[in-house]
């Protein structure tokens, strides 16, 4: 997800500037998110790391939204060609990784956000087969996996249960398995471009929306919105990923380095983003009457029920490393005695 979606343009050839005067011991990390934000401060903390481990041999570029360009597809095939090292990649991921979809279902990850950022940082499920094989064979190798925080829903309507999604004109990004999730809730969803989105449900071309705490209040959302909705159905989760070329040539001292720091970084994402998203929350609260609305264990449940059959969309739509990745997932979510 970008936000700020409407901001500075950088183009292809800002990009290849910034790409031709970078030393051979630069890494460039392209981010889909602005200064400051979720995506950001990991960033940093990982350039302060690595420059650190290396004794000032390497230097990590960061390059949040706006230095690279606007599009998505920009970023990633930026990383793929080799411009960039570095990137994070989330939901419109799907176009260039189908498999990564998989991060998209509802009710399939804890409910704890701590527990939920440790199982996708597992080595059972980051280093498994099928998971590195579906970004190596587009060029790309996955690295970390920052769980933002909760995608939350606003609505004019007070939803408790699937019968008040019904015909729902909800907006979810243009990605074919959420249409699939929210269409078996009942809802009617709909996609907006991200920048025009505060002036649709404004006018009440679209009358629901999906994102985390944190950009509800960045865009103002919740302005325009009477009810907040805590379901914990999917985390908001973002892939750190790797040029395959540029990381197959890193030295075994280099790759364990970039293993290790992910790795002491699991902690410090969740705190990142624990901390963001309640700062984000208690500035809604006090600069609105925004109604807030916490599902209970039996409320989830009714969702839940009509969330998993999109659990087979996926494999179906996707292929049996789909399959594969759901199943190691699911199988990581029962060892740590967590329901989803």
């Amino acid at each position: 997800m970008t936000f700020y979606k409407g901001l500075c343009v950088a183009t292809v050839f800002g990009l290849a500037s910034v790409a031709g005067t970078a030393s051979a011991d630069t890494w460039r990390f392209g981010l889909e998110e602005i200064e400051g934000s979720v995506q950001a401060k990991y960033a940093e903390a990982f350039k302060n790391l690595i420059e650190k481990k290396s004794g000032g041999d390497i230097t990590v570029q960061l390059l949040p939204y706006g230095k690279w360009g606007s599009s998505y597809s920009t970023l990633y095939d930026a990383v793929q060609s080799g411009s960039l090292q570095l990137a994070f990649g989330s939901g419109a991921l799907g176009g260039t990784v189908p498999e990564s979809q998989l991060l998209s279902l509802n009710f399939v990850m804890p409910a704890d956000e701590l527990k939920t950022a440790k199982i996708l940082n597992s080595p059972e499920f980051l280093q498994s087969e099928p998971w590195q094989q579906s970004f190596r064979e587009r060029g790309l190798v996955p690295l970390a996996e920052l769980a933002e925080g909760y995608q939350v829903w606003t609505s004019n309507t007070a939803i408790k249960t699937p019968a008040d999604m019904k015909n729902l004109h909800i907006r979810v990004m243009d990605n074919s398995l959420l249409r699939s999730t929210y269409k078996a809730y009942g809802a009617s969803p709909i996609t907006i471009a991200y920048g025009e989105l505060y002036s649709a449900m404004q006018q009440g071309q679209a009358e629901g929306n999906i994102q985390p705490v944190f950009a509800h209040q960045e865009m103002g959302f919740y302005e325009v919105q009477k009810n907040m909705i805590f379901a914990k159905q999917a985390q908001f989760v973002a892939t750190m990923m790797g040029n395959l070329d540029w990381y197959e040539g890193l030295s075994v001292d280099q790759k364990k380095m970039v293993k290790d720091v992910n790795s002491q970084l699991v902690q410090t994402g969740y705190e990142i983003q624990s901390t963001f998203n309640k700062e984000r929350l208690d500035i809604i609260k006090a600069k609105s009457d925004i109604n807030i609305i916490e599902l209970t264990d039996a409320q989830r449940d009714e969702f839940r029920k009509m969330a998993e059959p999109v659990r087979q969309v996926f494999i179906d739509e996707v292929g049996d490393r789909a399959k594969q990745s759901l199943e190691i997932l699911l199988r990581e979510v029962k060892k740590a005695g967590s329901d989803s």
